[in-house]
């Protein structure tokens, strides 16, 4: 499994080896045991299955408050995409940064989002899957959004995104009360 640090902590790329032949390919997506020897301990609960149609379907920018947080590792079943990851943990010098990543079937890369961020995508072709675990369990009462422009992302799109009601109507950063805090490096 390669690993790759991006410019906010925590926030990581992990890329699996794929061992192919004329079959195809076999990749193991997730070890608890070998990432933990590299400090990643995470305990997934919840794996999610999501498809979109259209090319230019943004969803985000989505988060889970506490107590009931979560860490996600998203990756593309199908398709392409491009993830996103904002830092929302107040007093964190990289609040309201964000990075992006490509993820697809072919590059099999993974974003590794912790507590903390936002986060979000925007599919980069038609009939994209997304699967991403997630380290607690959906609550309804604890799930929120920010508006998906008002962080100043450079999103990869051809006109105006595919939005649900919710993801247009999400207020924006700068009047967000983030429910996150930093607990320093």
């Amino acid at each position: 499994m390669e690993i790759e640090r991006t410019a906010l902590p925590g926030v990581l790329i992990l890329t699996p080896v794929r061992h192919g032949d004329a079959r195809g390919f076999f990749s193991e997506s997730w070890n608890r045991a070998r990432l933990e020897s590299h400090g990643i301990d995470i305990d997934f609960v919840q794996d999610n299955h999501s498809f979109s149609h259209a090319k230019g379907t943004l969803r985000g920018l989505h988060y889970q408050a506490p107590p009931h947080a979560q860490a996600k590792l998203v990756r593309c079943g199908r398709g392409a995409l491009y993830d996103v990851a904002v830092d929302v943990r107040k007093g964190a010098p990289t609040y309201g940064q964000w990075v992006g990543v490509e993820l697809s079937f072919e590059n099999g890369r993974q974003l590794l989002v912790p507590e903390g961020f936002l986060h979000g995508f925007v599919t980069l072709t038609e009939d994209t899957e997304i699967l991403y675990k997630c380290s607690d369990y959906y609550a309804p009462d604890c799930d929120g959004a920010v508006l998906w422009s008002s962080c100043g992302i450079d999103w990869p799109l051809e006109g105006a995104p595919v939005l649900s009601a919710r993801d247009a109507a999400a207020g924006p950063l700068s009047g967000f009360d983030s429910p996150f805090d930093w607990e320093g490096p």
